[in-house]
């Protein structure tokens, strides 16, 4: 329980030291852009007062020295225009093409306004001309980094996660697996005893009828350990009628479940052939049936309908129980997921495995309405 305690302890701070570095690495992000946006508005507010100094100058070779020409022809990355005060405008850094239209200079104004306050180029309280300018390329690039790097976070978290997802499946995986292939280990012995005493009945001269019924349930215990020693392996298909297999399944279940519920199977009248496993297969149309009852608690209508298309057999099972919210659809089949006060949830994480991996079939809730029930569907390949 410690060592649990210290894994749990360990994989939290990992996680809160995660976060903080993370959160460390954005808002020095932010502080960065922030800081290189200022520092391209100073600059701007240099070419501003240097395209002041050239306007206001009259004799510019006289009192105007190099710098304001230095200033201004700095700027060769920050796209900018200038509109005077008699409306015509002036820009830089900007695609020759597209400024040919004046629509266009027009909504980059606007565009502008959005990304930076507009500077006023000023003589004597009189506005001379304003300034409209953009975000350079290198500052807009910038913007974006925060979004790659929390995208590149978010798809590290996915891989971290799914892959503690695999190895915890497949360590409840192995867990069942062994379970279940000792259940069958410790099955085996108590069974081979029942074979042996009744051999020895039928010597006494025991009632037939009562000997008869002690091997049916001798040979329903047979196939209980072969079901489970069959957990964890890759069993044998063989073609075989899918129809008798289901049919001899669903009549076990009915005889003995109660009287209460109304059972009803309609199958195709020709044979059907699917490579199965008919001892898995049963398991699960048996654990389907089983659900059903559960959720009827005893009472209600069951159907079994079976339907064949030139490539698939379809097989719905259909209850009239409390039904299942379709968020449930999926996880239902989740191994642990169970509804019920008492139950370990395998039974249709089970079916899904037999259906799905051993035998490459689909199984789903096609349908489920609250409080008036539910079918599953099972879709297998024809031979």
């Amino acid at each position: 329980m410690t060592i649990r305690s210290n894994r749990n302890i360990i994989r939290w701070v990992i996680i809160f030291s995660s976060f903080a570095i993370i959160s460390l690495i954005l808002w020095n992000t932010y502080v960065f852009f922030q800081n290189f946006k200022a520092e391209e508005r100073a600059k701007m507010r240099n070419w501003s007062f240097a395209q002041k100094e050239l306007s206001t100058t009259q004799d510019l070779t006289s009192d105007v020295g190099e710098l304001p020409f230095e200033i201004i022809a700095s700027n060769k990355t920050t796209p900018m225009i200038k509109v005077s005060s008699d409306g015509s405008l002036d820009y830089r850094n900007i695609d020759e093409e597209k400024a040919k239209d004046s629509l266009y200079l027009i909504s980059l104004i606007e565009k502008f306004k959005n990304e930076n306050q507009p500077i006023e180029i000023r003589y004597q309280d009189k506005v001379l001309s304003t300034l409209y300018y953009g975000n350079s390329p290198l500052l807009n690039k910038l913007k974006y980094y925060p979004l790659a790097l929390l995208l590149i976070i978010f798809l590290f978290a996915a891989v971290v996660y799914f892959f503690y997802r695999s190895t915890k499946n497949a360590e409840q995986n192995k867990l069942w697996t062994g379970m279940a292939k000792e259940t069958a280990h410790q099955i085996g012995t108590p069974l081979s005893s029942l074979v042996g005493w009744a051999e020895i009945l039928k010597t006494e001269g025991v009632n037939a009828q009562y000997i008869m019924e002690i091997e049916k349930d001798i040979d329903r215990l047979k196939t209980i350990t072969d079901r489970f020693s069959k957990i964890g392996s890759l069993p044998t298909l063989e073609p075989m009628d899918i129809v008798a297999v289901t049919k001899s399944s669903f009549d076990y279940i009915s005889l003995r479940s109660s009287k209460l519920i109304n059972f009803s199977i309609q199958c195709p009248e020709e044979e059907i052939i699917v490579k199965l496993n008919p001892q898995l297969y049963s398991w699960t149309i048996e654990n389907l049936v089983k659900n059903a009852i559960d959720a009827m608690k005893g009472k209600g209508d069951l159907t079994l309908n079976m339907e064949k298309t030139d490539k698939h057999v379809f097989l719905h099972i259909s209850d009239t129980g409390k039904g299942i919210p379709k968020h449930q659809f999926k996880k239902i089949f989740e191994p642990g997921f169970t509804t019920k006060k008492r139950g370990w949830g395998l039974g249709l994480s089970l079916a899904k495995r037999i259906i799905e991996d051993y035998h490459d079939g689909k199984i789903k809730v096609l349908h489920s309405e609250p409080s008036k029930g539910t079918t599953i569907q099972i879709t297998l390949k024809i031979v």
